[in-house]
């Protein structure tokens, strides 16, 4: 049992994740300067951004729409009306000295994301989700400071849970479900090396039994899934040892060094107040009307918690397949096209099996959008192995004459000769001489050896080149080994 565990069977973690979400428009939330991960140190910038005199922002309504979208998708409640707020601290990749943000009028409450753990749903609350505007870069180089503003006017959404997280594990999960559902819906790339999704993990430990919370600590921007599950449970073990060691818990925000493998301390966690919150006054409150949420929930596909849970459902598939299907939208759309195309859905679990196996192999982590089959393609070499018109083994060679011509596989089967063989009268000759061949493994095979029958099998499909269908050899092959 690991030091932790020991520790956990004493306390209990209590985590709530902040997390921004950058939103996938073309331009920043309140200007006009591009969006663009990589570009030339401020390059990207305007007047808004750079808070020059008389510049007035004017909010992007694309950023609007896919907030909205995440928020039909939560299940959270949408205000009609809401409005933008100042939110003042002073740092060097912030120009204006405010960040313009959303307080007490966010524009999404009370939604919630599923997440499985070890194979278990559990509904994460969320408080609120809330569109602002991200801050430049700050740059350290040894003791000098760059800024760059590339990044400040960004539109983010901030998705704040409930402190219904119990668990490295789950925080991780959740982490992992988010970003599934961000792609899913458009509303973000979710890359996380580009600081796409980036988390702030508020952590705390109780006594079990209590109801009482903790202090907490925050956690700040980690932006790896697993730093997340690293991160979180360092915190939760360093606070239960000050606890036990007679210390108290300091509400501090602290940082996450992933090269050591430890938190540092930044400052003292800031209240509310400190934050001086007003609403901006240059610009105007935000309306949702009720032609721009039909037109946001036409917009909303399938969720991959549903999709994961109709896969299990409807097409046999295990928990862990059913997982792997659904990571990414365009994979689980690739399934779906296939099992329609074979038409009743019978073949969809063997389908997905070869999905899973050797279309992934031959993508080799490439996106499903390059695979060198469509659908209908894979669906139509699946049947012809469902209906023993070519065997497993010779439907990976069809396989790779399908990536290499481009042809389908029932045209390249009656082309190449490569049906099986599964008439019993073709190949009963061939088996009776491969016996009369091998006298000395067919006594063998007589004084009891019976997996000797696997020479003889092997002998019939080398003799067949392959085609004979490997029931029928294993069955014809024991019945006259046997009279």
């Amino acid at each position: 049992m690991t030091e932790l565990a020991t520790l956990l069977e004493q306390w209990e973690p209590v985590i709530g994740l902040e997390v921004h979400v950058q939103l996938a428009t073309a331009s920043k939330a309140f200007s006009p300067s591009g969006v663009e991960f990589g570009a030339p140190p401020n390059s990207l910038t305007d007047p808004t951004v750079l808070a020059l005199p008389g510049a007035l922002p004017s909010f992007n309504r694309k950023a609007l729409e896919l907030a909205l979208r995440l928020g039909v998708a939560t299940g959270s409640k949408i205000r009609a009306r809401c409005r933008f707020a100042r939110k003042h601290y002073f740092y060097p990749d912030l120009p204006k000295g405010y960040q313009i943000s959303q307080y007490d009028e966010p524009l999404c409450e009370d939604g919630a994301i599923d997440v499985w753990v070890a194979g278990e749903r559990k509904k994460i609350r969320l408080q609120r989700i809330h569109l602002e505007e991200d801050a430049g870069k700050n740059l350290h180089h040894g003791a000098t400071s760059l800024v760059d503003l590339n990044r400040a006017g960004v539109p983010l959404c901030e998705v704040v849970t409930q402190p219904d997280l119990r668990s490295a594990d789950e925080a991780s999960e959740y982490m992992r479900a988010l970003h599934r559902l961000v792609r899913y819906l458009g509303v973000s790339e979710g890359d996380m090396e580009k600081g796409q999704l980036r988390c702030d993990a508020n952590v705390s430990v109780r006594r079990r039994g209590e109801d009482r919370l903790g202090t907490r600590t925050e956690l700040k921007n980690i932006n790896s899934f697993r730093f997340v599950h690293k991160a979180i449970e360092h915190e939760i073990a360093r606070q239960i040892r000050i606890i036990e060691g007679g210390g108290a818990v300091e509400r501090e925000t602290r940082l996450w060094d992933a090269n050591a493998g430890v938190s540092q301390s930044m400052r003292s966690k800031e209240e509310v107040s400190d934050y001086r919150y007003f609403p901006d006054p240059d610009l105007p409150t935000l309306t949702i009307d009720g032609a721009m949420m039909r037109a946001v929930i036409t917009s909303v596909p399938e969720l991959p918690a549903a999709r994961l849970e109709r896969f299990m459902r409807e097409y046999g598939l295990s928990f862990d397949d059913a997982s792997t299907l659904t990571a990414e939208r365009e994979l689980a759309d690739y399934l779906d096209a296939a099992v329609r195309a074979e038409g009743d859905g019978r073949l969809a679990r063997p389908i997905a099996n070869w999905i899973l196996t050797e279309l992934l192999r031959e993508l080799a982590g490439r996106p499903i959008a390059e695979a060198p089959v469509a659908p209908a393609a894979l669906a139509e070499l699946v049947g012809l192995i469902a209906d023993e018109t070519i065997s497993g083994k010779i439907a990976k060679d069809v396989f790779a004459k399908m990536i290499a011509t481009g042809d389908g596989a029932r045209a390249i089967v009656e082309r190449d000769g490569l049906r099986q063989i599964s008439d019993e009268g073709a190949l009963r000759p061939l088996a009776e001489k491969i016996i009369a061949d091998n006298p000395r493994q067919y006594g063998q095979y007589k004084a009891g050896k019976e997996g000797v029958i696997g020479f003889f099998v092997g002998q019939l499909m080398k003799a067949t080149g392959g085609k004979a269908n490997p029931q029928l050899a294993s069955e014809l092959m024991k019945k006259l080994l046997d009279a």
